[in-house]
């Protein structure tokens, strides 16, 4: 048997967006990465497959370094509109930081990574839309898990404190 990958028609996109949509929303990203890449096969610019490869390969996030992140950027950079590209990019540091939050990952990793998310909102809403909250409602997010995530980051303080005087050369 000859495994090649097969095309799939021009017209047959619009259902194809929805099939990937709906395996996003059925917690199967796999499915929904290889629905996108099908119809960038067919449309290599197409805006919405892109945005939701993106999305997709951000929702297989574990926080390990098997994460897609720089092929993720790069699939939200070939978004066309400016206000999109940073948006996503945004999200996908959010992303990030949330997957290796779940994975234990210390505040000093995460931090940053949630910063960067924050910078990036901030750049998207200055070019919003007129009427678009997207990127205040995803700077809003957030900020509620740094606020609710203080506890962590206190404890994380204390627990290394010790370990930085018991390792700290005799004086």
């Amino acid at each position: 048997m000859d495994y090649k990958l097969k095309r799939i028609s021009a017209a047959g996109i619009p259902e194809a967006i929805a099939k990937a949509g709906l395996y996003r929303s059925l917690n199967e990203p796999e499915e929904a990465e290889s629905i996108c890449r099908d119809i960038l096969a067919v449309d290599p610019q197409h805006q919405l497959a892109l945005r939701l490869l993106g999305l997709a390969i951000t929702d297989q996030f574990t926080g390990g370094a098997s994460d897609r992140v720089r092929e993720t950027e790069e699939t939200f950079q070939r978004l066309s509109d400016p206000y999109e590209r940073l948006y996503y990019t945004g999200i996908l540091y959010e992303r990030r930081a949330k997957a290796q939050f779940n994975a234990g990952q210390p505040p000093h990793i995460l931090l940053p990574l949630f910063e960067q998310a924050l910078r990036t909102f901030a750049e998207a809403e200055k070019i919003s839309p007129p009427g678009n909250d997207d990127a205040i409602l995803r700077w809003n997010r957030c900020v509620r898990l740094l606020q609710n995530r203080t506890y962590v980051w206190d404890v994380w303080e204390q627990q290394r404190a010790p370990f930085d005087t018991e390792d700290a050369p005799p004086t």
